[in-house]
């Protein structure tokens, strides 16, 4: 038979047992969350920004009958870059928008063969600034900080 004093003993193991769980979990929580100023780009929230720049993007046929300057980007849902890259082009895409075209062509979709091969689109992301008469005046492949593309663009607006 247990007496009181060792179920008391018992007790109180199993509540400082759970305190210290509780502890380490709210800890965790607090410790690995991101700060709520920082925009956290996972690859799940890359791939998802990705598809609906992917969606809202200017028709390759429409971005080549417009007279303005057309960026097009080459790009595939697999590529981590890309997605990493979606929220710089889509700031972009935001800012230049009613100034540019901008075009998505995703690789892996047969349609863009030609235009993958005419822009010899071999890495991912490329990235191609067409001018207003539909010449090719800049590429990127890569990473690209998007002070670079405004600076391009400011360039060929003004």
């Amino acid at each position: 038979m247990i007496s009181t004093t060792e179920k008391d003993k018992k007790s109180w193991q199993i509540g400082g047992v759970i305190a210290t769980i509780l502890l380490a979990i709210i800890t965790t929580f607090f410790l690995t969350r991101p700060a709520a100023s920082v925009m956290s780009m996972t690859p799940l929230s890359g791939l998802m920004t990705l598809k609906a720049m992917a969606a809202d993007s200017v028709p390759y046929e429409t971005a080549l009958n417009s007279q303005k300057p057309t960026f097009i980007e080459f790009y595939a849902d697999w590529c981590t870059t890309c997605q990493s890259m979606s929220s710089t082009v889509n700031s972009l895409h935001e800012h230049y928008g009613e100034q540019m075209n901008f075009v998505m062509l995703d690789i892996d979709d047969p349609q863009w063969a030609e235009q993958v091969e005419a822009f010899s689109a071999s890495g991912v992301p490329q990235f191609t600034l067409l001018n207003a008469e539909h010449q090719s005046v800049h590429t990127w492949v890569g990473k690209v900080p998007g002070s670079i593309f405004q600076d391009i663009f400011e360039q060929m607006l003004s």
